[in-house]
C-alpha cells in the first residue's frame, strides 16, 4: 500500500496497525533499504511502515508487504513527529522504529519471533524495551567508501560503558534505573561527534499509549519507559546493529579524510547471529530462556 504523505496514511490506517508488533523504518539515503526492510518483516513483525522519500523506489515484492509512505525523515524533529502521531494512532500496540542499513536482533531472535519476545516482555509488566546501537562498519574502506557491506561487517567486541544518566529537575541526581550507553565509534571517533548524539542507548521499542511523546534524545516523555529493568530483576534488552554512524562519519566532510579505518585491534567480524551479541553482552535476555 503506498500513501503520499503521512496525513493519508492516518486518515485511513490498516487494521494490523493496532495490532503490532509494528515497525516503523526511516529511509534517509538509498543505501540498503531493501535489505533493512526484509530484515524486519522475517522477524515477525506484523506491519512494517517505509517512511522514504517519493524518489525511492521499492522492489517488486516489498510493494505487496509495506506499507510506504512518502516522507522526508532528514527533516527536523521529522522522526518524533511521525513516531508520535502513528503510536497515537495505534494505543495499547507494540512499535518498532530504526532507520535504513540498521538491524535488530533480540535473544534467539532465529528461532523466536519479535511477538513472542513482546509477548514474554508484556507480562513482565513492562511496556518498554532498551536497545543498544551496536555500529558496524567494513573492514576495508577503500573498496567501500560508504563504510557498508553486509559481507564484510565488523564490530567493536569491546569499549563499551555506561554512567548515570542525571536528573536536571532534581539536582542532578542520578534518575533511577536510567543510564546513558556510550561506545562503538561514537566513541573512538568522538571528536566528529556532537556530545549530544555520543550515547548509544535507544528506546526502540515501545508500547503506545496516549500522550506518549519520543523525543529527540530517543527517550520518553514517560521516565518509566526509559528504564533498563524493572524494579525487581533484570528484563531483556536488544540491539540495533546500525551503519548509520559509519555512514555519517565517511559523508561528512569534516570527518571523512581524517578516516582512513575503521578497524582496530578489539574488531570483529559481524557474524549476523545473536549468539555473538549476548557472548559479548550487548543484549541480555532477561529471565527469557
Amino acid at each position: 500500500m503506498h500513501y503520499e504523505s503521512l496525513k493519508d496514511f492516518l486518515t485511513a490506517p490498516p487494521a494490523a496497525l493496532r495490532k503490532g508488533p509494528v515497525a516503523m523504518i526511516f529511509v534517509e539515503d538509498d543505501v540498503e533499504v531493501a535489505t533493512t526492510l526484509r530484515h524486519h518483516d522475517q522477524m515477525g513483525f506484523i506491519s512494517v511502515i517505509a517512511l522514504m522519500p517519493a524518489a525511492f523506489d521499492l522492489p517488486g515484492d516489498l510493494q505487496e508487504t509495506v506499507h510506504r509512505i512518502d516522507y522526508d525523515a532528514t527533516a527536523e524533529r521529522a522522526v518524533e513527529h511521525a513516531v508520535n502521531s502513528i503510536g497515537a494512532a495505534a494505543p495499547g500496540a507494540w512499535m518498532y522504529y530504526c532507520f535504513n542499513a540498521e538491524y535488530l536482533f533480540f535473544p534467539f531472535c532465529e528461532t523466536r519471533t519479535v511477538g513472542e519476545m513482546l509477548a514474554f516482555h508484556t507480562e513482565e509488566r513492562r511496556d518498554a524495551m532498551l536497545t543498544y546501537v551496536v555500529d558496524l562498519y567494513s573492514d576495508d574502506l577503500a573498496e567501500h567508501p560508504d563504510a557498508v557491506s553486509l559481507d564484510r561487517a565488523h564490530l567493536d567486541r569491546s569499549g563499551y560503558y555506561a554512567l548515570a544518566r542525571k536528573d536536571a529537575a532534581r539536582n542532578y541526581h542520578p534518575k533511577e534505573r536510567q543510564l546513558d550507553f556510550f561506545g562503538g565509534l561514537r566513541w573512538r571517533f568522538e571528536e566528529h561527534v556532537p556530545y549530544t548524539r555520543r550515547k548509544i542507548d535507544r528506546i526502540a521499542l515501545f508500547r503506545a499509549k496516549p500522550g506518549l511523546e519520543l523525543r529527540e534524545d530517543h527517550t520518553f516523555s514517560d521516565e518509566e519507559y526509559n528504564t533498563y529493568a524493572c524494579p525487581w530483576h533484570h528484563n531483556i534488552t536488544a540491539a540495533v546493529c546500525s551503519f548509520r554512524t559509519a555512514k555519517a562519519l565517511k559523508s561528512n566532510p569534516g570527518s571523512t579524510y581524517d578516516i582512513h579505518t575503521f578497524k582496530w585491534h578489539n574488531s570483529a567480524p559481524f557474524e549476523w547471529h545473536s549468539r555473538q551479541l549476548l557472548d559479548l553482552g550487548l543484549m541480555e535476555p532477561g529471565q527469557w530462556f
